[in-house]
């Protein structure tokens, strides 16, 4: 898993809160650009960091998974290299299940 430290942990932080948001909104809650945030989204969601939701399949809505929420919790551990920050998340999901 490779994330933009602090881009991708700053994205997870607002959708946090549980709500659905878009690119845009979270662009201009960042104040960073709408199309590199754009590109991140679907990154996030390939490593099941979101989930893309919404009533079109691509609403471009998205929402934090509780893996999500571990790995927006364990930021400065993703900044140690000594640490396996997959396993790490992948231990707490499977110890919460």
């Amino acid at each position: 898993m490779r994330l933009t430290v602090p881009t991708d942990f700053e994205i997870l932080q607002i959708l946090s809160n549980g709500r659905r948001n878009n690119a845009i909104n979270i662009a201009a809650h960042l104040d960073k650009n709408r199309s590199y945030i754009n590109t991140r989204l679907p990154v996030l969601a390939d490593y099941d960091l979101l989930d893309r939701v919404g009533p079109a399949p691509n609403s471009g809505l998205y929402e934090i998974t509780e893996r999500g929420r571990i790995a927006a919790s364990h930021r400065e551990e993703y900044e140690d290299d000594d640490i396996d920050f997959e396993a790490l998340i992948d231990r707490e999901l499977a110890d919460r299940e």
